[in-house]
């Protein structure tokens, strides 16, 4: 598959040119890779405009996915969330109310600043079964049917999570059939799954009938940090397609990288390529691995196959891991997680092998999502003014800005709701010591 973003690029380094433009490095600097930094000359094309080599490069994205239209992001799935979620709530039915979203309670707060931004409301679908992390929301095709029929106005969309931040999958093709039946779009955060579209079998949301979803290139592809995509299925609205462009400009800088599009572009090389393959040799290595964790007594609950969970003492785990060289992805009180893909080598498998000889003691809590009363809109809360209070001082006052680390960035409180006794006991259990709530007048 061609490159053409890559290959302009290289073609214009190679030239001597007195580049009288932006950046200010003019193709020199310390790093190595200014001369490949550059900005929208003439024949580079412009991303929110496309009609020259970024389009052809969307294009043969669009084609390896199987959508009608697959977009470029160089800010991360955050640009492709927000311009999903205004896709799909300027095409929506007119209705009496505020417009509504349906979205599981574990969304990233990209979501949250997008409902912000455009002015919506969520009603949140909680989980149907004990969660043992904030990361997860399991969500039934029932749970899901019994929830939209019981709104008094169909949802401008549905929002789900999956994969979430410890490997658990929702059953995709069940929720997009409810959804279809209902004519409601399904939107699906896919940030940690991009990989997905790979496996032999379908498992890609593009595949099972959501309408549209975010990929994080770089979480999962070869691509560099900040490489992102949004998918437009064939099937969905073609009002999406056909406002794409304006939508992730209105969310987007006007400055897009040309390091990750060109990444990006290199990357449809390698999925038209080889990868595939060294996918499938990395998920049997990762179920080998898998399997002798599990063997020496450790719990791996996740069914994403690129991802290792481990319910242990993730904190402790960490420890051991980086005391073998190996760095994860991600650690709570509760669990460890890695995520490979077809550039680790064989010696990250044995390092995470030597580091975990046996299961660490630790006592597994259930987390049960507080459900308190919202006493704002996401946005006036968002844009009141606020100010930081200790979490018990907070009791009885609205949450502002949502308090969250990044990984997983799954707020506790959303803003607008009610800091109220349980919310403040799993502020603390996570270790948050002060809230931002909206100032008193």
């Amino acid at each position: 598959m061609k490159t053409p973003i890559r290959d302009f690029v290289a073609r214009y380094a190679e030239k001597s040119v007195s580049r009288l433009h932006m950046p200010g490095h003019k193709g020199r600097g310390p790093l190595g890779c200014e001369a490949l930094d550059i900005t929208e000359i003439a024949g580079a094309d412009a991303l929110y405009e496309a009609a020259g080599i970024i389009d052809e490069s969307e294009k043969n994205a669009a084609a390896l996915f199987g959508t009608r239209r697959t977009l470029y992001s160089t800010e991360g799935s955050s640009q492709c969330i927000r311009a999903m979620l205004y896709l799909a709530l300027t095409a929506r039915r007119p209705g009496r109310g505020r417009p509504l979203a349906l979205a599981a309670r574990n969304a990233h707060k990209a979501f949250l600043f997008a409902a912000a931004l455009c002015d919506f409301d969520v009603q949140w679908l909680y989980p149907e079964e004990e969660s043992a992390s904030l990361c997860g929301c399991p969500v039934s095709a029932a749970g899901l049917a019994a929830a939209l029929d019981a709104l008094a106005e169909p949802p401008f969309c549905v929002y789900v999570t999956s994969p979430d931040y410890l490997g658990g999958m929702l059953d995709i093709a069940s929720l997009s059939r409810v959804c279809r039946a209902r004519g409601v779009p399904l939107l699906v955060d896919n940030a940690h799954g991009a990989y997905l579209r790979f496996l032999p079998e379908a498992a890609h949301p593009m595949e099972l009938g959501a309408d549209m979803c975010c990929d994080s290139a770089h979480k999962t592809l070869p691509v560099l940090t900040g490489g992102a995509y949004l998918h437009i299925a064939k099937a969905a609205d073609p009002r999406y397609a056909a406002a794409a462009k304006r939508a992730m400009a209105l969310f987007g800088s006007t400055s897009p990288s040309y390091l990750i599009l060109q990444s990006l572009d290199c990357a449809n090389a390698a999925l038209a390529g080889d990868w595939p393959a060294r996918l499938s040799a990395c998920r049997a290595r990762m179920d080998a691995l898998k399997a002798t964790l599990r063997a020496r007594g450790f719990d791996a609950p996740g069914t994403e196959p690129m991802k290792l969970t481990l319910a242990t003492d993730g904190p402790r785990a960490a420890a051991l891991l980086r005391e073998q060289g190996v760095e994860c992805e991600y650690a709570d009180e509760g669990h460890v997680v890695l995520m490979a893909s077809p550039d680790n080598g064989e010696e990250d498998f044995l390092r995470v092998e030597r580091a975990l000889a046996a299961p660490l003691p630790h006592a597994p809590r259930a987390f049960y999502p507080p459900r308190p009363p919202r006493r704002m809109t996401i946005r006036e809360a968002l844009f009141a003014p606020d100010e930081l209070l200790p979490v018990r001082a907070a009791i009885g006052r609205v949450c502002a800005a949502p308090t969250v680390s990044c990984p997983p960035a799954i707020p506790i409180a959303v803003s607008g709701e009610e800091i109220t006794d349980e919310v403040a006991a799993a502020f603390e259990r996570f270790g948050v010591e002060e809230i931002s709530v909206v100032k008193e007048s």
